[in-house]
């Protein structure tokens, strides 16, 4: 068996086994919530810290190289243009589809008085007890969008460098590294032995992150097992039921629908056999819940598996993890509209429109981290609030974030599978538009 048909095989039982013994420590655990902690503390040890301190080193070093392979100044204009325009049009497409499922199924209206005030209820103490969302969310509300995309212009232009690899900002080091990586193009034969220092040591780290893949699937596992330990499988069918139902169709018809139908018609490729290359990196995605976390695991797995090439991949991947959220952008909006549902606050189609616009500049904001898309959810319920009390209807108290904060964390872990997958897919689409590295990818991929 090939090493990285083990690992998938490895990960895969890493999954079912945490879902099996999640679900019995749900079932038969007085102290559950302390002992399902105690899991993801280990899958923070083991997987999630190891490949966290991968990321900015990665990030800096793959954006260097990247740019630097692409050479031509105005060629790099046109990638990170058409990259930037295809990330903005499928968050948007991820937005409408979400919208109008959500519109339409009307999950909040079919539950019954009863398990709406219940659920209300639960609601505002599970809001009441969660101090980092309450922090997080007076904050998104005091700064509203406009506040958000001004903390993306600083992290844009940042004022030190270091300071932002100590905080892990990966948005300053990208644009510091895009322009270190056009200086070292622009330098000619001076800037080559440079050049081939960032080849060698982003090579070094590719091999790291390869050895941190055999600990994925223990990592998966706790990280699974405390999961499902705190939520439990009837999550799934409770009164939530219909809500989590409506995400995960939206996240399935973007992920095996449309982004597969846009990689076909621009990528000039077989979407589900790139799929399948791509499951290391799939899989990893759905245990870690953190498409940071998760971006070394693709970017290895774009270059050697998807024959995705270097020049795109190292470019397109890092920019996405930090920028392009399609299942966060799409939940975004199930979630306010259903929320609004379940307060009993009809939106016209106005304030759909606002969801649409909002959902989708908010999820350009959200962080790679996981339940990132709770805190920017409360922008887009600040921008329609904005709009109802314009004709004078109730607003929807931001305590009402509670009601689903228990069972975000499994709609987050397949989110984040649509976030990655939609990043791939860009890598991928860039890879025609960039041409191949060399021969040895054309051996690595097909397009047919």
């Amino acid at each position: 068996m090939k090493k990285d048909t083990l690992i998938t095989v490895l990960i895969l039982a890493g999954l079912i086994a945490g879902v099996i013994l999640g679900q019995i420590l749900h079932m038969g655990l007085a102290e559950g919530a302390t002992v399902n902690s105690i899991w993801m503390d280990l899958g923070d040890i083991v997987l999630i810290r190891p490949l966290k301190l991968m990321v900015i080193p990665l990030v800096f070093l793959s954006v260097v190289v990247g740019v630097t392979s692409i050479g031509d100044p105005s060629k790099l204009g046109l990638v990170g243009g058409s990259t930037l325009a295809y990330y903005l049009a499928t968050m948007l497409l991820a937005v409408i589809l979400g919208t109008a499922l959500v519109a339409t199924i009307r999950p909040g209206d079919t539950l019954t008085p009863e398990q709406q005030v219940e659920l209300r209820s639960q609601g505002e103490v599970e809001y009441g007890e969660q101090t980092k969302i309450q922090t997080a969310s007076s904050e998104a509300e005091s700064r509203g969008l406009g506040g958000a995309w001004f903390s993306i212009l600083e992290q844009v232009i940042p004022t030190n460098f270091f300071k932002e690899l100590a905080q892990g900002r990966t948005l300053g080091v990208i644009v510091f590294a895009l322009l270190l990586g056009l200086a070292l193009a622009a330098s000619g034969s001076t800037g080559q032995p440079a050049i081939e220092v960032f080849n060698s040591l982003f090579q070094a780290m590719m091999k790291l992150v390869l050895w941190i893949l055999w600990l994925t699937p223990a990592g998966v596992f706790f990280l699974v097992t405390g999961t499902v330990g705190r939520i439990g499988l009837e999550s799934l069918y409770g009164p939530l039921g219909g809500y989590m139902t409506t995400v995960l169709l939206g996240l399935g018809i973007h992920g095996l629908i449309v982004l597969p139908l846009i990689l076909w018609l621009l990528g000039g490729t077989n979407p589900y056999r790139f799929m399948f290359r791509m499951r290391k990196a799939l899989l990893t995605a759905f245990g870690t819940d953190s498409s940071s976390a998760t971006l070394p695991v693709t970017i290895e797995t774009a270059i050697d598996e998807g024959g995705c090439s270097k020049r795109s991949a190292n470019f397109v991947l890092p920019l996405g993890a930090t920028v392009n959220m399609d299942g966060t952008a799409l939940y975004e909006a199930v979630a306010v509209v259903f929320l609004f549902q379940l307060y009993g606050i009809q939106l016209e189609f106005a304030e759909l429109i606002i969801v649409v616009i909002t959902a989708t500049l908010a999820a350009i904001g959200a962080a790679g981290i996981p339940s990132a898309g709770l805190i920017t959810m409360v922008i887009v319920i600040g921008a329609v609030n904005t709009s109802l009390s314009g004709r004078g209807v109730e607003a929807l108290p931001l305590s009402a974030v509670g009601v689903i904060y228990g069972v975000d964390r499994i709609l987050d872990m397949c989110r984040t599978v649509v976030n990655v997958w939609g990043d791939a897919t860009g890598a991928k689409i860039m890879t025609r538009l960039t041409g191949k590295d060399d021969a040895s990818e054309d051996a690595a991929v097909d397009a047919g």
